[in-house]
Order: C-alpha cells, then structure tokens, then sequence
C-alpha cells in the first residue's frame, strides 16, 4: 500500500508541477485557493527524495510568484510553518545531499529573504546556521554556479537587512 500511495503522490506532485513551470498567475491564485501549501510542506517533511525534491520545486514557483509570496508572508504562523519544514530539509541534506533538492531548499530562501517582514525574521532566527555561515556551500556541486550564486545572494540579501523592518 505504501508503495501505491508514493506513486499516487509522485503522479499527483507531476501534475501540479507541469501546471507551475509556465509561471502562470492564474494557476498560481488557484493553488493558494485549494490550501495546497500544507499538503506540500507535509510531502516535504515525509515524503521520498524525488517526491521532496517535486514539493519544494512547486513551494518555490508558488514563492517566485508576487502573490504567493505575499501568501506565506502573510501570517507570522504560516511563515513560520515552511521556515520549519525548510529547516529540517536543510538538517536533513547534510545527512544525506542532493543537489537538485538543495537548490530548490536555497531558492526558497533566497526569495524569502526579499520579504521585508520575512527578512527581518530570517535574521533574528530562522535562517539556517549553515546558510548564515557559508558553510552549505560545502554541499555544493562544483559545477552549479546557479546554487552558489544564489547562496551569496541570500547572505548579501540577509547582511543589508534595515534594522527596523516591519515584524510579524
């Protein structure tokens, strides 16, 4: 059964990330709508490499988006919800790397970080230390320059954060 299922779940994450990689507002609003981020966050904390890797990919074209930002910034709760959950993908990668989810992992954050009120957060407590730090960097491929940019745009982003942004 539990194999029946992580198929199911993995068909069903295909779907909903075909629906996201045009970048189109509309199926955006719509997932917003059907509550669909803590389904994500669950497959996330629970689910298999390929299946987490699939859940973040959406959270962060649902982040990329205007609106969908401004939806998980929108309470201090449910942005502390993915923060967490973000959190433990991060623990979780150095115990056991994969690239590609750890520039998902690293794109969410990054554009979290352009959220003043998320910033602000981000720098009180609830930025990862091995991203503070650099050292993720380690976990890096030599050859993806994307994640590294990334990484330096997210520590440059968290070091220029005003000091009295709006909170939560």
């Amino acid at each position: 059964i539990k194999q029946w299922y992580q198929r199911r779940v993995r068909a069903s994450l295909g779907v909903v990330g075909a629906l996201v990689k045009p970048d189109d507002k509309e199926v955006i609003q719509f997932l917003l709508n059907t509550e669909i981020i803590p389904l994500l966050l669950r497959i996330m904390e629970h689910g298999s490499e390929l299946s987490k890797t699939v859940a973040t990919f959406i959270l962060q074209k649902i982040l990329l988006d205007d609106h969908g930002l401004s939806y998980i910034c929108y309470t201090f709760e449910r942005f502390k919800s993915v923060t967490s959950v973000l959190q433990s993908m991060v623990d979780c990668l150095q115990r056991e790397p994969s690239g590609r989810l750890l520039k998902h992992v690293v794109r969410c954050y990054l554009r979290l970080s352009e959220n003043p009120r998320a910033k602000e957060a981000l720098n009180r407590n609830l930025m990862p230390s091995q991203l503070k730090d650099g050292t993720i960097i380690q976990m890096v491929k030599a050859d993806d320059n994307s994640t590294r940019r990334w990484i330096q745009m997210l520590q440059r982003n968290l070091s220029n954060a005003p000091k009295t942004a709006s909170q939560f």
